[in-house]
């Protein structure tokens, strides 16, 4: 009787020194898995800015990313799903840029500021993401559609009462705020769609810091009159 007991309580400390030694791993894996989602998030975007979703291919990113197809294939099953992974995972990382640097109880001109900044700046550090969203653009189809649903409009619900709340306190021109946003769009994206040629007309380097800090001073003074920063 006692024997039985001694092996039961064995067995069941052995099954609970497999169950330790099973979480560390399960927790290497899965950090491997984000790893791996991350650099082939990375590789479609750069493919898909480049080429466009019709011309891009799976093969291609693949060899972008340093993996085999499948794998690719194995965490996102289509090339639209893989898409739209694209376009999630980047519009997350600008929230999570806004929510950091401009707070909800901030003056609507200042928190419209530091979002359009945020945008600015993450135009200039992955200058393909403007290259990305300006592919689908070009036309109506079902991926702009989808991407103005379900990440654009939240994003412009959160910024069309901003500029409105800016313009009754006299501090934007009151014209349609969806007008004001994407004359910002723009300028956001000016470096990174001009950028070559820029660079090629006058030395002006887009990668360079003192660049992109002059081309924001300029906007920051000309949109938000911040001529004294």
């Amino acid at each position: 009787m006692a024997s039985r007991s001694a092996s039961a309580a064995g067995k069941r400390s052995e099954s609970g020194a497999s169950q330790g030694a099973g979480r560390p791993r399960r927790r290497a894996e899965q950090q491997r898995a984000k790893v791996t989602r991350s650099t082939i998030l990375s590789a479609a975007l750069a493919e898909f800015a480049e080429k466009g979703f019709e011309a891009a291919s799976i093969r291609g990113i693949a060899e972008r990313a340093g993996v085999q197809h499948p794998l690719i294939t194995y965490h996102y099953p289509t090339k639209d799903a893989l898409w739209q992974a694209v376009a999630e995972s980047t519009f997350a990382r600008i929230r999570e840029e806004w929510d950091a640097q401009a707070p909800e109880d901030a003056d609507p001109l200042e928190r419209l500021r530091a979002e359009y900044q945020a945008l600015f700046r993450h135009t200039v550090a992955f200058p393909d993401f403007h290259r990305f969203m300006r592919q689908e653009a070009a036309t109506d189809n079902p991926r702009l559609r989808w991407v103005a649903d379900t990440v654009l409009r939240p994003l412009l619900d959160r910024l069309l009462p901003q500029i409105e709340a800016a313009q009754e306190q006299g501090k934007l021109p009151r014209v349609e705020p969806m007008l004001f946003h994407y004359m910002m769009v723009s300028l956001t994206a000016t470096l990174s769609e001009f950028g070559p040629e820029m660079q090629v007309t006058s030395d002006l380097s887009p990668d360079s810091a003192g660049v992109a800090d002059e081309y924001w001073r300029l906007v920051d003074a000309m949109v938000f009159g911040a001529v004294d920063r």
